[in-house]
């Protein structure tokens, strides 16, 4: 898919500030479920299929998040991933999940807050919803953690199916990995930091829900 050339979708009204947003996987995923998309990253991406600003992704939602009906936050894993105790050293990176909820919480807006597994295991993270690519039919395994202001619950879904054949990321099939996650407008290195639209557009509706029934 030409990352210009966007799918149907039906508005619901809402706007969304995704920050961190890099490609704008999950991104897409908030689209697909209806949501009117602004994405914020300190790099610039050029391939980022929505209204794109470049700036500092903590501060803008300090001083703009309050402007929207729904913040998500992928504040970066390389202080958790476990592949940076491989390869590397923790303490060469930030860990902005305590930064990042603060300013989401200062708005007075409802929140999402995405990262790897590993960050729920050490406490950084209450992981609301753990998801994973072949819960969604997707022929990938790549488990995310996702912590929201309203706590989880809703629909229910499959456990994961980690079947034969189910794709894990290696470098010497980018291109398989990141169009079998729905990413396909990316380049291969953008889709190494992405995550599947499929977990955003499934957790939008759940906020959805959650709204429609606290309302009545």
């Amino acid at each position: 898919m030409n990352a210009r050339v966007l799918p149907f979708r039906k508005p619901n009204g809402l706007r969304l500030l995704d920050a961190c947003c890099g490609a704008g996987g999950l991104s897409m995923g908030y689209y697909l479920a209806g949501y009117d998309i602004v994405g914020v990253d300190i790099n610039p991406m050029p391939n980022y299929p929505f209204e794109f600003v470049q700036a500092d992704a903590v501060d803008y939602v300090a001083d703009h998040g309050s402007g929207f009906d729904l913040i998500h936050g992928s504040w970066p894993c390389q202080y958790f991933a476990r592949v940076t105790a491989w390869r590397g050293n923790r303490q060469d990176h930030e860990n902005l999940i305590p930064a990042g909820r603060q300013a989401m919480q200062s708005t007075g807006r409802p929140w999402v807050i995405e990262n790897v597994p590993e960050a729920s295991w050490c406490g950084a993270l209450r992981p609301d919803y753990l998801l994973c690519g072949s819960q969604f039919g997707l022929n990938v395994r790549r488990h995310r953690a996702f912590e929201t202001s309203w706590g989880g619950g809703g629909d229910l879904l499959p456990p994961c199916w980690h079947h034969k054949g189910l794709l894990a990321f290696e470098h010497k099939g980018e291109r398989a990995y990141a169009d079998a996650m729905g990413c396909t407008w990316m380049n291969k290195t953008e889709a190494r930091q992405a995550v599947p639209p499929a977990y955003t557009q499934w957790i939008g509706q759940q906020f959805l829900t959650y709204e429609k029934e606290a309302a009545a």
